[in-house]
C-alpha cells in the first residue's frame, strides 16, 4: 500500500512594511510639492457673435496686435497709436510697457484691452502681452508694488496685414 504525502501547505505572511516605509516617505514629499505648484488663472473676455452697439462702437478701445514681426498698438478711434518692431528678433515689451504706461496716463478710468494675435503667434509670446499690458512695477514709498495698466483683457483675431501698412481695424 502506498503512502500519500501531503506536503504541508501554509499560507504566506503578507509583509507590507516595505510599503508602509515607502508612504512614510512619499506624502510627505508630496505633500510639500503642492505648495510650490500654483497655477494663476486670468480671466479674460472672448468676443461674441453679437454685434455691438451703437454706444459700444463709440467707446474707446485699445488694441495690441500681435504680428510676426511687430506689435502695434491702436485705437479704434485714432488708429495706430505706435508701431513696435521687433528687436534682435524678440518682441520689445520694454517700450510697449512705456507705450500703455502713457495710454493708461492720458485715460486713467480706462480698464480694458484687446489683444489680437495673429495665427503664428507663440503661446509665450501672447502670455507675455497679457502680463505687460495688465500691470508694471513700481516703487511707492520705498517698496516695489504691481501698478495696474489694464487688467481687463479680451482676445481677438488680428487682422489681416496689409503690404507696407501697419492699419488695424476696429
Amino acid at each position: 500500500m502506498r503512502r500519500k504525502h501531503r506536503r504541508l501547505q501554509s499560507e504566506a505572511d503578507l509583509d507590507i512594511t516595505p510599503f508602509m516605509n515607502l508612504m512614510i516617505v512619499l506624502v510627505p514629499v508630496l505633500l510639500l510639492n503642492m505648495v510650490f505648484a500654483h497655477t494663476s488663472v486670468l480671466e479674460l473676455n472672448f468676443p461674441t457673435g453679437e454685434s455691438l452697439s451703437v454706444e459700444q462702437a463709440e467707446e474707446l478701445q485699445i488694441q495690441v496686435v500681435i504680428y510676426e514681426d511687430r506689435l502695434v498698438v491702436a485705437d479704434n478711434q485714432g488708429g495706430v497709436i505706435k508701431n513696435i518692431p521687433q528687436r534682435e528678433g524678440e518682441y520689445d515689451f520694454g517700450l510697449l510697457k512705456d507705450v500703455m504706461k502713457e495710454i493708461k496716463s492720458r485715460v486713467p478710468d480706462k480698464k480694458d484691452v484687446v489683444i489680437m494675435p495673429s495665427r503664428q503667434t507663440s503661446y509665450q509670446s501672447l502670455v507675455s502681452v497679457m502680463d505687460t499690458v495688465r500691470s508694471y512695477e513700481a516703487v511707492v514709498a520705498g517698496s516695489v508694488v504691481e501698478a495696474e495698466l489694464f487688467p481687463e483683457i479680451s482676445l481677438g483675431d488680428a487682422p489681416a496685414q496689409a503690404s507696407g501698412s501697419a492699419e488695424v481695424s476696429s
